[in-house]
């Protein structure tokens, strides 16, 4: 069973999620830090005590704004150690995602915590733990190919494929943009490509796949290409440019 340690400075929401996390029966003990400060004083008397000793954590569940040493800048000391523990950030703000995971977070769940996506991100951190391979962080079960999960405000919510005009990498997430705003998933832009290459979607960058239907022109500027996506303007690589140019003249 793991061993955790839960940081936030809003004493509430901490209290909350200790609760929640001693009440998971995969948790051996959970215990409270109200700043990274402490926080960082308990996890080095944890990696004193030794991965087995009395005083370990296994993982740290952690905020990211937080007064004085944030919760980013906590995780960037902790891959210093030489075996540190997990982390996964509990956090009111998707913005960070990226950071987080170049960071190795195991997981990053968006406040309010629902206590079936916490059960989620313990379930990875045990997988973790357990194995010398990290746990894949992609999901692959979707509802139905003409939709896709998203997770917004804790809730879990299904985007139509045929709404997202185009996808843009950021590091193993994407963030897919609609006409009514945008949602990050946990899914690498190489993995939408092959998904949903059948449903008109190309590739014309590395960071950005775009749906063919939703390209308004296609403009050329002093040997540089680019396409109009509603009112935003993608550039297009040049190893990408012919092959798109094929395509949307074939487009009916």
């Amino acid at each position: 069973m793991l061993r955790a340690l839960a940081v936030d400075d809003e004493r509430p929401t901490l209290e909350e999620l200790v609760y929640l996390l001693n009440a998971d029966p995969r948790i051996g003990a959970a215990e409270g830090a109200s700043d990274a400060t402490a926080a960082l004083r308990r996890i080095n008397r944890a990696l004193e005590s030794g991965p087995d000793g009395p005083d370990a954590i296994d993982v740290v569940f952690l905020d990211i704004q937080m007064p004085g040493l944030d919760g980013l800048d906590l995780a960037r000391l902790l891959t210093g150690f030489a075996r540190p523990p997990l982390v996964v950030f509990v956090t009111a703000h998707e913005d960070f995602a990226v950071q987080a995971f170049d960071l190795e977070a195991v997981d990053y769940v968006l406040k309010p915590v629902r206590r079936e996506r916490l059960a989620e991100a313990v379930r990875r951190a045990v997988e973790q733990r357990g194995s010398t391979n990290p746990a894949p962080r992609i999901p692959v079960h979707e509802p139905d190919p003409d939709h896709i999960t998203v997770e917004l405000g804790g809730v879990a919510r299904f985007v139509a494929v045929d709404d997202i005009t185009h996808a843009e990498a950021q590091g193993d997430y994407a963030r897919l943009h609609t006409d009514k705003g945008s949602h990050l998933v946990r899914i690498p832009l190489s993995t939408l490509e092959e998904r949903w290459r059948a449903r008109g979607f190309v590739r014309i960058h590395r960071r950005h796949l775009v749906a063919l239907r939703h390209i308004g022109e296609l403009r050329l500027d002093a040997g540089t290409v680019s396409v109009l996506v509603g009112t935003e303007e993608l550039q297009v690589s040049r190893r990408h440019a012919r092959e798109l140019r094929d395509l949307l003249m074939r487009r009916p």
